[in-house]
């Protein structure tokens, strides 16, 4: 899209946030006065796509991030709903069973880690030794 300078650069921003904010692509057209089946033109193009994905990337970090800072609250939630005597059998059952599963998967995890950092230091020593005897 070389020619098209800062009106096409602005405009891709525009649209970007409008694909980011909208429930469809015509949504997102009509938001910034543009037809559809020029958006949709556009993100055929590999300059739009890419910036287009990096953006829904960063956007979805964000989200990724606040949804972990609410951990703490969840797991709060989840305790106290396991041990309250007013919560009904069924509702404590499944706070039990969540706090098991999301304890056995984070075990899991932790193992994971531990095992690939073992892998990737023994991989590490193994290139060093076999660039040192050539």
């Amino acid at each position: 899209m070389t020619g098209h300078g800062t009106k096409f650069g602005r405009k891709k921003e525009e649209a970007i946030a409008a694909l980011l904010s909208e429930r469809t692509i015509e949504e997102a057209a009509r938001a910034i006065g543009m037809s559809a089946k020029t958006l949709l033109r556009w993100m055929k193009l590999p300059e739009f796509r890419s910036a287009y994905l990096e953006a829904r990337g960063q956007a979805l970090g964000q989200s990724n991030a606040r949804l972990q800072q609410a951990t703490g609250a969840a797991v709060t939630t989840l305790l106290k709903l396991m041990v309250s005597p007013d919560a009904p059998a069924a509702t404590r059952v499944r706070a039990a069973q969540c706090v098991v599963e999301l304890a056995q998967k984070g075990f899991e995890l932790d193992n994971l880690e531990l095992r690939l950092a073992r892998l990737e230091e023994a991989a590490a020593e193994d290139a060093h030794q076999s660039h040192g005897r050539r």
